[in-house]
């Protein structure tokens, strides 16, 4: 499986974006898909997850109530929509799949950047 994230940019803080993970080969409605983030000079941090069939999400707790992740499988992506944007969560965003315990799948990221 291929994943592609974009949608980054630049915004102000208070602003909001939209990414989108799309996927190609393999079988994308089989993964749980997760959102990545790594912002400069720090660890790569988990920020939401979405089970395969988009019941199941999990968020990181400061983006919970601000960031909201769904899925079409029927297009094959994965959106991370992103509200009340804070100048800490700039960075740059991955997609991930997994079919297990681990993410076996990676996307190129995109830069999301929150000027105050």
């Amino acid at each position: 499986v291929q994943l592609q994230a974009s949608g980054g940019g630049l915004v102000q803080a208070g602003g909001s974006l939209s990414l989108s993970c799309a996927a190609s080969g393999g079988t994308f409605g089989s993964l749980v898909i997760g959102w990545f983030r790594q912002a400069p000079g720090k660890e790569r941090e988990f920020v939401a997850s979405i089970g395969n069939r988009g019941i199941r999400t999990v968020y990181t707790d400061s983006v919970k109530g601000r960031f909201t992740i769904s899925r079409d499988n029927a297009k094959n992506t994965v959106y991370l929509q992103m509200k009340s944007l804070k100048p800490e969560d700039t960075a740059v965003y991955y997609c991930a799949g997994r079919s297990s315990t681990v993410y076996d799948y990676w996307g190129q990221g995109t830069l999301v950047t929150v000027s105050s």
